[in-house]
């Protein structure tokens, strides 16, 4: 399992350790990734997802799941969250047909 959050695209970064006489190792920087159960309101279910803090943040922010998905460019995603998007879209524009 890759260490890269599946809605921010957000992954592990390379820097260096450096000591206090200047000497410089490599080290890695890895997102603080949780997994996380997120419910979305237009399929009604549940999803789990693995994303960074910043990303369910900024998920919260926006306004929920589905709000997030459908802002978000789909390149960006993981496969199993522009599946999801690709759902929501398809459910929403079937609530929307009836109605109009």
């Amino acid at each position: 399992m890759s260490r890269v959050c599946e809605l921010t695209a957000k992954g592990r970064m390379v820097g260096n350790n450096v000591s206090h006489a200047n000497n410089k190792t490599k080290r890695t920087f890895l997102p603080n990734l949780q997994n996380v159960t997120l419910m979305s309101d237009v399929l009604g279910r549940s999803v789990k997802l693995r994303v960074s803090t910043n990303g369910l943040r900024s998920v919260e922010h926006v306004g929920g799941l589905d709000n997030w998905l459908v802002k978000t460019k789909a390149e960006k995603l993981s496969d199993r969250a522009a599946k999801l998007k690709r759902e929501i879209i398809k459910k929403r524009a079937a609530i929307a047909a009836p109605a109009a």
